[in-house]
């Protein structure tokens, strides 16, 4: 597909509405949502990988992005997508913010409402902070991952990812292995991927297992090699020490050797089975290094691609 094609398809789909006004979180989505977002996103793999990266379909958009706890893919993907889609993209440094000096989240999304954006991105360490952010400016709002709760470009990134490899979700068995209790990411795939049908296997150790996940559909295991049998998938977790208040590990060595996944552990998944992970990764504590690096296993580089794709679609499809 040609870049004019791409612009045409673009500027014809900005006509399809989608049903929040805001990206706040998985739960929020329609499976028709969900649909609009990842064949929206499919257009802009082709162009990313193009020499002329750039539609202007965003030109005169002012997009800002307000990171209050570190990233690297996520908030480096939402800058390069609002660049390519050519938007202004103002990355506000909140180490050096008002923030600071206490100002209190609502008076910033105060101050920020007064430029006139039309579009904010916001990263947070509070579950909820985007919702309240919503509430109080005048532009769409997307979630770049806030707290424990909720980080849907990440999910629909792997989402993207699964289909660009195995062509479906629904009948898949996947599995999501970790820290469960404090991960927004894996409540956003527990949350999509059951939506479009995949079985869905959690497996943790009991303390790093929210209470009654159960109630989300999905099958629950603390014994890794059980909860890999048949599995088309193998998504790791990082571990979410930031999140700890106390001690859920007696050693990282332990932890590797009960849930770091490793090729002997792996070899109970199937043959064909893909390696997946959000990154940071914890090499030899979470997964194996020759697994990570494994071209013929990990999709881990993809993920970071097609994020970019996901995040160019959203912004497109939320920005009015």
């Amino acid at each position: 597909m040609t870049i004019e094609l791409i612009l045409m398809a673009t500027k014809s789909n900005r006509a399809i509405k989608i049903s929040q006004e805001h990206l706040l979180g998985i739960q929020d989505l329609s499976i028709n949502d969900v649909n609009l977002i990842l064949d929206e996103s499919q257009k802009f793999i082709k162009l990313n990988q193009s020499k002329n990266k750039r539609l202007n379909v965003l030109n005169g958009k002012t997009q800002i992005n307000l990171f209050f706890e570190p990233s690297t893919r996520t908030q480096s993907s939402f800058e390069l997508a609002g660049k390519r889609l050519g938007a202004d993209v103002m990355s506000m440094n909140m180490g050096n913010s008002a923030i600071k000096k206490g100002e209190t989240l609502i008076d910033t999304a105060m101050t920020l409402n007064a430029m006139h954006p039309d579009i904010i991105v916001i990263r947070h360490q509070d579950s909820g902070a985007c919702n309240l952010l919503s509430q109080k400016v005048n532009c769409a709002v997307l979630n770049a991952g806030d707290g424990r709760r909720e980080h849907p470009t990440q999910a629909l990134l792997d989402a993207l990812t699964i289909i660009n490899r195995k062509d479906k979700i629904q009948g898949l068995r996947i599995a999501i292995c970790g820290d469960i209790l404090h991960s927004r990411v894996a409540r956003s795939n527990i949350y999509l991927l059951t939506m479009l049908g995949a079985e869905v296997n959690i497996v943790a150790p009991s303390n790093l297992m929210p209470k009654e996940i159960e109630k989300f559909g999905v099958n629950t295991f603390t014994d890794m090699k059980k909860g890999l049998k048949d599995c088309d998938i193998v998504m790791m977790l990082r571990l979410q020490n930031e999140r700890m208040t106390n001690s859920f590990l007696s050693s990282n060595r332990e932890y590797y050797e009960y849930y770091g996944l490793t090729p002997d552990k792996l070899d109970h998944a199937k043959q064909d089975a893909i390696i997946m992970h959000p990154g940071p990764m914890n090499r030899g504590i979470e997964i194996d290094t020759r697994l990570a690096d494994d071209i013929n296993k990990s999709v881990i580089k993809e993920q970071v691609e097609l994020g970019v794709a996901v995040r160019m679609a959203c912004l497109n499809i939320f920005c009015e």
